[in-house]
């Protein structure tokens, strides 16, 4: 970990403290969800820099804002409901909510970057009134498709005071995979204080830091995701805006998530619950409160990226065909930083329709419907969105038919025979 040496340093997000300290440097990238039409391969392309901070007070890891948020959600590549493992989960989570807080007609679910409404839909099948908030028009008018009513808006202080103002108070107020996503951290969490009805409970979930570090996952890191959270950072954050983290869950969903339970602080008839103590105990013995124990997770980066490299190399020198499968955030993250182009993938499939026919951004390497991958019979498909990976070998077990094997790059290269 080094130190920041530029002449003024940024400031935390959270706290305002300056950010000198350098959890890991990927270099420069261009926006992970950029993907380049045909008639775009010879134009200039904007790379960024993926220069991830710690703060030395408060421990928030992120990355500066170098893009506004209208430059990457108001039309968005990414949609929920092409992963049926994450559809799963969206049902299973509705059902155990209702269970929990004894959810129904009566009352109101308001989930934040509700995307394509691949969550709210089981509440509305379960006739409980609900609304998304999701500010990319192209994903939020999907969810409206299916009967989601959706408010293509960006989520924050103003947008709930207006909805508390119109009598749109939450009973349940969610967010998946949305914290990360937000560069005004204090701003969002002041607008879910404001919403949230005085005996509500809010769900967030996100990928665990610990997880992250341990587990080499540097490809969940782009520029769409401004933060990177413990739940002792995050417990604090919301601490700050009058909101008690009172139960935190852990989820094997994107290689290791949270879900996190909150509630107003004069709220006490919801206890805090001894999961709590002990996942700050666990973060302490980790060592999230020292800024030593950051330090080495750059040279863990390096080494993941010189294994992934040697894989490569050595298929490609034997005549082995390489392809991959999915076109996620992390994969462009992956492939920018390692540096691997067409020279070591032929091509990548992705399920969206969205995707298909166009390029992944910075590399290049066209992205094609999944049969693509029965025609030309690769000797090895290389998996991107590794946090899939059972759901992927399932719908790709075919590939044995020719003695095919399957890739996945984190926490270290695993060929799967």
């Amino acid at each position: 970990m080094r130190i920041h040496s530029g002449k003024s340093s940024p400031k935390c997000r959270f706290c305002g403290e300056g950010l000198e300290h350098t959890l890991v440097d990927l270099g420069m990238s261009p926006l992970c969800e950029s993907y380049v039409k045909q008639e775009q391969l010879n134009q200039m392309e904007p790379f960024y820099p993926l220069h991830v901070h710690v703060c030395k007070n408060c421990f928030l890891v992120q990355l500066e804002e170098y893009v506004r948020p209208e430059e990457i959600f108001t039309e968005y590549a990414y949609f929920s409901s092409y992963s049926d493992s994450w559809l799963e989960h969206a049902r299973t989570y509705t059902e155990k909510m209702i269970g929990l807080f004894n959810l129904g007609g009566h009352s109101h679910v308001v989930e934040v970057a509700s995307n394509d409404g691949y969550l709210l839909q089981y509440f509305v099948k379960r006739n409980i009134p609900v609304l998304g908030v999701e500010p990319a028009k192209n994903v939020a008018d999907a969810a409206i498709g299916i009967g989601v009513p959706t408010l293509v808006e960006f989520f924050g202080e103003e947008c709930a005071t207006r909805l508390r103002s119109e009598g749109k108070g939450a009973d349940l107020l969610l967010g998946n995979n949305v914290l990360a996503q937000v560069p005004d951290v204090n701003d969002f969490v002041k607008g879910m204080k404001i919403l949230l009805n005085p005996r509500g409970v809010i769900t967030m979930e996100f990928p665990h830091l610990l997880r992250l570090m341990e587990e080499n996952q540097f490809d969940t890191i782009y520029h769409e995701h401004f933060s990177y959270f413990s739940f002792t950072t995050a417990e604090r954050i919301f601490a700050a805006h009058g909101i008690t983290l009172f139960d935190v869950e852990e989820l094997s969903t994107h290689g290791g998530s949270l879900r996190i339970y909150g509630r107003h602080a004069e709220d006490t008839a919801k206890a805090v619950s001894r999961g709590v103590q002990e996942m700050k105990r666990r973060e302490e013995e980790y060592g999230f409160h020292r800024m030593s124990r950051y330090a080495d997770f750059g040279d863990q980066v390096k080494e993941t990226k010189r294994k992934i490299l040697e894989f490569l190399i050595s298929a490609r020198r034997r005549g082995k065909v390489v392809v991959g499968y999915g076109a996620p955030g992390k994969g462009n993250t992956l492939l920018n930083y390692c540096g691997i182009r067409t020279d070591f993938l032929d091509f990548t499939v992705d399920r969206n329709p969205y995707k298909q026919g166009k390029y992944l951004p910075g590399t290049h390497i066209p992205i094609y419907h999944p049969d693509r991958i029965r025609e030309t019979r690769p000797d090895h498909v290389f998996i991107l969105p590794w946090n899939f990976k059972d759901e992927i070998m399932g719908q790709l077990a075919y590939i044995r038919e020719w003695g095919g094997n399957f890739v996945v790059p984190i926490p270290e290269v695993k060929v799967f025979p």
